[in-house]
């Protein structure tokens, strides 16, 4: 494989995450790094959607996302909530948001509000809306947000199941490098599953089985994921040319296919998008000094992950190594964005969460496996990885060290 000519970094200018129990990049690193017991996974919003002003909207903009995401499906509401948010944390004006561009992650969003849909039709239960028409469909976080922020420039959505957040990501920085967009605000909505996936990733053993379920990704006794909802949104521009000093810098991604559908994970696919990462980012194995596993907790997939973290950093030596599902559980398409910023997080602390619960872990992971509590950082430059159904497989470098010569056009 040949290096690519030099590609800009991207700064992260600004970034949300909201779950139903935290709504700040500082209750997450408490939640990440205070190495007390990880609270259990909250599975559902318990009515929070419906009370913008919680999630630290001023008056008038909770005001504004109730009557933009009225008739949607809570997915865009999630949307909303996340980007009006991360828009005032950037401190962009209205001029600066007039030529950002979007990209939303995820597929099949609103998996339980057309299934609710569709039992209201045929029980008669409910008149189907004139507005299911537009709610039903991704592209309708698109068009709230947008309408929201202003937002003129480019807009879309990005599926790649379990991998929409990073691929979003990656597709972001692309268009920044290109010169098609100033700016660009990536939104990864809070995904819903029906009964029907639920119980579908149950019978086919992906999902934990038990009522009080705990995610114990790298553990011998693992049992599944555990679903947590979560949405995330950052605002990308290229590094130099941000007003002010960004939170991190991404320096390279990279993503392959295993040339396969199906859910079965090939370690292969996974170790060579790693390297593509590091070889976009100009960086060596030994130059990471942590890496952010997508680790589920799942029997397959973890252990498919352990070998391909082995083939490229070897066992024992190289990157601490945790799961950030451990503590929000498996955000489904908006992981790789909430799991990006959970690194970013980390990096400024100079800090690692552990894997509280791991009690068991494998043998063989690659890599230096976290304990069970935080550890101190010495390389602040992290590889976080992001996998999907259908053999999509990412990995995203960044660091929060200064960048002067490592913008690498």
């Amino acid at each position: 494989m040949t290096a690519p000519a030099a590609r800009a970094a991207v700064a992260v200018r600004a970034a949300t995450v909201l779950t139903p129990s935290l709504s700040s990049l500082d209750r997450l690193a408490d939640v990440l790094l205070s190495d007390g017991e990880p609270p259990p996974v909250q599975r559902d919003w318990g009515g929070l959607l419906d009370d913008p002003e919680v999630h630290h909207l001023d008056a008038q903009d909770a005001a504004r996302v109730r009557r933009a995401a009225r008739s949607s499906a809570d997915p865009a509401k999630t949307a909303a909530v996340v980007a009006v948010r991360c828009a005032r944390e950037a401190g962009l004006a209205a001029s600066e948001l007039a030529g950002c561009a979007l990209v939303v992650a995820g597929n099949n969003l609103a998996m339980d509000y057309q299934a609710r849909t569709v039992l209201d039709e045929v029980q008669g239960t409910r008149r189907v809306r004139p507005t299911h028409a537009v709610a039903y469909q991704d592209t309708d976080a698109v068009g709230v947000v947008s309408e929201l922020l202003g937002l003129r420039a480019e807009g879309w959505t990005v599926g790649a199941a379990s991998a929409s957040g990073a691929v979003a990501v990656i597709q972001a920085m692309r268009l920044l490098r290109a010169g098609d967009a100033q700016r660009c605000m990536v939104v990864a909505p809070a995904a819903e599953l029906s009964s029907i996936e639920t119980r579908a990733l149950s019978t086919s053993g992906a999902l934990h089985p038990g009522p009080e379920p705990v995610c114990r990704p790298f553990d011998d006794h693992r049992e599944g994921f555990v679903p947590g909802p979560a949405a995330a949104a950052v605002v990308l521009e290229l590094a130099g040319q941000t007003a002010r000093e960004p939170l991190a810098v991404l320096l390279g991604a990279g993503q392959r296919l295993d040339a396969r559908h199906g859910a079965a994970p090939d370690s292969a696919g996974q170790a060579e998008a790693m390297r593509a990462a590091m070889l976009a980012a100009g960086i060596e194995p030994a130059d990471v000094g942590y890496l952010s596993a997508h680790a589920t907790g799942s029997r397959v997939g973890d252990e498919c992950e352990a070998r391909a973290i082995a083939q490229v950093f070897g066992v024992g030596a190289g990157p601490l190594v945790n799961s950030t599902k451990a503590f929000l559980g498996h955000a489904l398409t908006a992981a790789g964005l909430v799991e990006l910023i959970a690194a970013v997080v980390q990096l400024r602390h100079g800090r690692v969460h552990g894997n509280p619960n791991t009690s068991s872990p494998m043998p063989d992971v690659g890599g230096r496996l976290a304990g069970r509590t935080s550890s101190r950082l010495d390389r602040p430059v992290a590889l976080t990885n992001s996998f999907g159904f259908s053999g999509i497989n990412t990995s995203i470098a960044l660091t929060t060290e200064t960048i002067q010569t490592r913008d690498t056009r």
